[in-house]
């Protein structure tokens, strides 16, 4: 039987309506399913992946590491740098309808900074008490001058949820998160998928041009890549560094690359629990140090890297402008790990090394292994799948865990956190009124060049005592379909939203 005119219409018009159908949405690769969708609680990068289209911020940064206006605006210092004030953008609404104002913004610092389990409390912590000065104008006081402030405003630290329904839902809010970002929520199921889908009412509405958001977690990036050439997706980060000289000759994909503001490293737990004193490598700083030294950095990012990242020792990369020039990198030294393993009496210490599952966190810890296994250490690999990792280090399960940061644009982001005493990404257990004492200091400095002397005197104290032997620095790389245009690089690493359109 043969199709008649119009039946061959109704099938082009059908097919036509599908493609269009299929092309608002974008659909988008994780190398790892996030924990959980609450800005308070939330720790992990993916999730600040999901968190760029799901809930909107004070402030955002540009390529250049830049603060500029989200939600706020414009800003205003007081004289004595210890209150900010911020004007709203007006006619912003929550996803469920509530309008974001002043009170909003004052419920929601104080949530970050009170939420039983919160991790943003240290990022506010000098932020005393918030005030309404009127509904689009609010001021934060400080005890004393913060100079991360805008940063952390500029991350989950400024991320606005709506407070009717976070108080409804309480610490379930996670499970379902009301936001004022262009995508709003629509459903997650673990290991599988995250929904969200457009907000009619977002206030930068003509930006937006997906309808839909899929975010599929798929920890193997060779089957992450293999979904994006197979086009099962549009989007996938951190594509594995040996298949990107094989991507450019692709023309059906693109691909970017930039250098996270973050690092590559491994914690060392000193003092989250008793395992660490019931292991030398936790007990002892000379067996550190000697696990370091066993350590070639430029091994470690040609193989698990293919080169694409670059070498430190600190929080941030050597070419940042408060880099701490008074510790410079050192050299792999066998024989002088082995004589500092001597001396601390473990000739031969072992220890297992958590890692999560993801294929490039693999490689690492297995060159690691070999390279150690050369100084006399014995590094036993627990891979781990990435949220169970980070329940793990939160209750001091583990001896050494390798963990990336994908970093902030101010280095406090990358420092404060992790080095203060019971700071809650404190993973190490790392704790030192002197150190404390110095970390608050560079907080309350204004002046570059005073910070970096600070700075330079913590790197001093804090690299010596090696919680955490950081590793080097990752090129962000990204792969997406040819037809995707509007793709910022910043190097924070997370894809924004606003612009992005699906080419014929």
């Amino acid at each position: 039987m043969k199709n008649s005119p119009l039946s061959l219409g109704a099938a082009l018009l059908l097919a036509l309506a599908s493609l269009s159908v299929q092309a608002q949405t974008l659909r988008i690769g994780l190398a790892e399913d996030p924990d959980v969708l609450d800005p308070t609680l939330a720790r992990t990068f993916v999730g600040r992946v999901v968190f760029a289209a799901l809930c909107d911020k004070l402030f955002d940064i540009d390529e250049k590491l830049a603060i500029v206006p989200q939600l706020a605006t414009s800003y205003e210092w007081s004289a004595d740098s210890k209150a900010l004030t911020m004007k709203l953008r007006q006619g912003v609404t929550f996803h469920d309808g509530e309008k974001l104002d002043a009170a909003a913004v004052k419920f929601n610092i104080e949530r970050h900074k009170t939420m039983p389990g919160s991790n943003r409390r240290g990022e506010l912590a000098p932020v005393t008490s918030v005030d309404v000065l009127d509904p689009a104008t609010v001021r934060l006081n400080l005890s004393a001058p913060f100079s991360p402030l805008l940063a952390q405003l500029a991350d989950r630290g400024g991320m606005m949820v709506s407070p009717k329904a976070a108080q409804a839902a309480g610490d379930k809010f996670g499970a379902h998160p009301v936001c004022s970002g262009p995508f709003k929520f629509v459903e997650r199921i673990a290991q599988d998928r995250i929904v969200l889908e457009r907000y009619a009412q977002y206030w930068n509405r003509d930006a937006i041009h997906f309808d839909r958001l899929v975010y599929t977690p798929i920890p193997d990036s060779t089957v992450r890549l293999a979904n994006l050439k197979a086009g099962q997706l549009d989007y996938i980060e951190r594509v594995a560094p040996s298949d990107m000289e094989k991507l450019q000759s692709d023309k059906k994909l693109k691909t970017s690359r930039i250098t996270e503001i973050g690092y590559q490293g491994i914690t060392i737990n000193v003092g989250k629990s008793d395992r660490a004193s019931k292991n030398p490598l936790g007990r002892d700083a000379r067996v550190r140090e000697a696990f370091e030294l066993s350590l070639d950095r430029q091994g470690l990012a040609q193989v698990a890297m293919d080169n694409e990242a670059t070498i430190g020792n600190q929080w941030v990369p050597p070419g940042n402008a408060y880099y701490a020039k008074n510790v410079p990198l050192p050299k792999r030294d066998i024989d002088r790990a082995k004589a500092l393993l001597k001396e601390a009496g473990v000739p031969n210490p072992s220890f297992t090394l958590v890692t999560p599952t993801t294929s490039d966190v693999q490689r690492l810890a297995l060159v690691v292994q070999a390279m150690a296994r050369d100084a006399g250490f014995d590094v036993k690999i627990q891979a781990t799948e990435f949220a169970t990792s980070l329940d793990m280090a939160d209750k001091g399960d583990f001896e050494a865990y390798v963990l990336a940061w994908s970093g902030r644009a101010d280095p406090d982001g990358n420092l404060y956190s992790f080095d203060g005493c019971k700071q809650p990404l404190n993973y190490a257990g790392y704790c030192s009124a002197e150190t404390d004492a110095l970390l608050n200091q560079s907080r309350a400095l204004r002046d570059p060049a005073q910070r970096k002397k600070v700075f330079e005197q913590i790197a001093a104290r804090v690299l010596k005592e090696r919680p955490i032997v950081y590793l080097y620095h990752r090129n962000w790389l990204w792969a997406y379909s040819a037809r995707l245009t509007g793709v910022r690089n910043i190097p924070d690493g997370l894809l924004r939203v606003s612009g992005l359109k699906m080419t014929p």
